[in-house]
């Protein structure tokens, strides 16, 4: 039953669209033509950095789409990009620089947590600016993120609709009104700083590994770079049914291995790296010793050509030949090669020679994906498109084994193995903060632990709603105001534990600034004969909460707190404890619970227990500005219990 459960993977999808803003696009058919030959400049234009390029599941791709339902027809793509989000922000920065270079389209992107873009600058949006109200408002125009307003009061501005905009709507105020509607430069920011780096940062996210590969392999990514990615997803979520076709390998027998370079993505080669894996006795692939120099030449090598296998094993090798041709027999292909001619596509290389033949091939290879998007019933697999490279490519083993012999040094690995500090850094920059200061061995046994809870004082008088809570992001913000006196008399009023005075000394403009609540206005405007109906039912919730405090003081949960009684011996303070010590000396008194100390050592109990990871507390206190040093004491972190 084991052997017939795959495992699930939820694949997550971008989807960019690109609209053509123009008045004279009435014809339909004219519209498709114009939209068809667009996506050819585009394609061609930005082929040097796709065709190379490795993708985690499909590359970039442009296809018209036909209008439908109030959305005018379009260029549109859609790609998988799996685990690697570097794919996601690479198809960003591409689409940023189409709005760019062709400043008469306007691209809208997005994906499967919605309006991507606008939860990377969540710090910076402005308050009005939420998922109910975010539709068809956030685009890229002129290479710049542009971010539909909303009035603040119905018909305040003429050209802004009060509900969110429909996509002609929103087409039509970009086209008139296109320097109203740049986003703010701190969100323009935040989003630059994600795509930083383009396109030299291509390069950065490759690995280059030395492997122990059948030559067939070999073959295949000398034509095609890309197959790696499908080769090391097949061995990712190989489940037990696809294992049965590595038991004995049929297409790329361990006998006919050599040592190669390979190019992966650091994604593709952290995959590949981290999974354990032990091949079956039947299949001929034995590894070295882990002492062995080229031990991990050797492991990388196997888990690929099992990638392979498996791949291999799921098509027919009598499939149709009918898929083949169908780049070549595209009416866009003599266009979109000619263009690549023009463009300098092949660098001045000799037409026939070797390397010119194998850009041809990989200009193929993205046209058949990118471009032509065959139905999904012709579509080749990358099983088929392996064998179909075995069949028709020729290889020399002794050749191999002479580039064997020279190739070129490995990549370092070293940031697979990252030290938490390091870590800790990569997570800080990613969200935007400072590097934090590195917490010394004399500041730590100095550390103030009140921060812990004038932070978490700050927090709760932070303003929120139904939506969630503010919450302080730097230390160094504006202190927080919060009127104690106003806020006790409030409280006073409602349970009516003093005599009726007078509010306060704050006039009533400011008293209806700091509470806004309904239920406070109508208890202050209470007729005469009202409120005596109302003090009855304070007297009952006092009631209630008296009758509660008898209950729970027959229970042990008051021993789960740490009381200012407790807590007098270790301070060495003697001041006043006689008086205290005799308030306290009633059976039936309850002795005051130190609210302060039992938050800190319940947060510190929390961060202690996460062991280093990260979890709850590191992660409110983190966001309050706190930084916690590291537990250098390792006592177990549950209370004592009493015999």
């Amino acid at each position: 039953m084991e052997e017939n459960m795959k495992l699930a993977t939820v694949e997550d999808t971008v989807e960019y669209r690109l609209f053509l803003i123009s008045d004279e696009l009435r014809d339909p058919e004219k519209h498709r033509e114009i939209l068809q030959n667009y996506i050819e400049k585009i394609m061609t234009q930005f082929a040097p950095m796709l065709v190379p390029y490795i993708w985690q599941n499909q590359p970039f791709n442009l296809k018209y789409k036909p209008g439908k339902g109030g959305v005018p027809a379009h260029m549109f793509g859609m790609t998988k990009f799996g685990d690697n989000i570097e794919d996601e922000w690479f198809i960003v920065y591409i689409v940023k620089q189409i709005t760019k270079e062709f400043p008469e389209l306007v691209a809208r992107i997005e994906d499967n947590d919605g309006e991507f873009l606008l939860i990377e600058a969540a710090d910076f949006l402005p308050k009005w600016l939420d998922p109910d109200n975010s539709a068809n408002r956030v685009f890229f125009h002129h290479g710049e993120l542009c971010i539909i307003p909303a009035p603040k009061h119905p018909g305040e501005i003429s050209w802004l609709p009060t509900a969110p905009p429909t996509m002609l709507q929103a087409l039509n105020i970009i086209s008139t009104h296109p320097e109203k509607i740049l986003a703010s430069e701190s969100i323009r920011a935040a989003v630059n700083k994600r795509i930083k780096g383009y396109p030299e940062k291509i390069k950065a996210s490759l690995h280059q590994a030395h492997c122990f590969l059948p030559a067939g392999i070999v073959a295949v990514l000398k034509q095609r770079p890309r197959l790696v990615a499908a080769g090391v997803q097949a061995f990712y979520l190989r489940d037990p049914i696809d294992l049965r076709a590595c038991r004995i390998f049929k297409t790329f027998l361990p006998e006919t291995r050599v040592m190669t370079s390979v190019t992966f993505t650091k994604c593709l080669y952290a995959q590949l790296v981290q999974q354990r894996f032990v091949p079956d006795r039947r299949s001929g692939y034995k590894l070295p010793p882990p002492s062995h120099p080229q031990y991990r030449a050797h492991e990388l090598g196997m888990k690929l050509a099992h990638g392979f296998e498996i791949l291999c094993s799921k098509c027919s090798p009598h499939f149709s030949d009918s898929k083949k041709s169908l780049v070549t027999t595209s009416p866009l292909w003599a266009g979109f090669l000619e263009s690549l001619k023009k463009n300098d596509y092949f660098k001045g290389l000799i037409e026939g020679s070797a390397q010119y033949q194998e850009r041809l091939e990989m200009a193929k290879n993205y046209f058949q994906l990118s471009i032509n998007q065959p139905e999904s019933s012709l579509a080749v697999s990358p099983g088929e498109e392996i064998l179909t490279l075995l069949h028709t490519v020729s290889y020399d083993m002794e050749e191999l084994k002479k580039e064997a012999a020279n190739l070129p040094p490995e990549d370092d690995d070293q940031w697979l193995d990252l030290s938490p500090d390091q870590l800790d850094q990569l997570l800080q920059e990613a969200a935007g903060k400072k590097e934090p200061e590195p917490v010394s061995k004399g500041r730590e046994e100095n550390y103030d632990l009140t921060q812990v809870s004038e932070s978490m004082k700050a927090f709760i008088s932070k303003v929120s709603s139904h939506k969630g809570a503010e919450l302080p992001r730097e230390p160094s913000e504006a202190p927080i105001t919060f009127d104690a006196d106003l806020f006790l008399n409030y409280f006073d009023k409602i349970l009516g534990s003093k005599p009726h005075e007078s509010d306060s000394d704050d006039p009533d403009e400011e008293d209806s600034e700091c509470l806004d609540s309904d239920d406070d206005l109508e208890i202050e405007t209470q007729e005469p004969g009202e409120e005596a109906s109302v003090k009855g039912t304070l007297d009952d919730l006092k009631s209630y909460m008296a009758q509660m405090d008898q209950e729970l003081a027959h229970t042990s949960i008051g021993k789960s707190f740490t009381t200012q009684k407790q807590m007098e011996p270790l301070s060495r303070t003697t001041s006043n404890n006689s008086d205290e010590e005799d308030s306290g000396a009633g059976g039936s008194v309850m002795t005051p619970v130190d609210v302060d100390l039992n938050l800190v050592s319940n947060i510190l109990e929390s961060y202690s227990s996460q062991a280093g990871l990260a979890g709850p507390a590191s992660n409110l206190l983190q966001s309050m500005g706190v930084q916690l040093p590291d537990n250098a004491d390792h006592r177990p972190t549950s209370k004592p219990t009493k015999d």
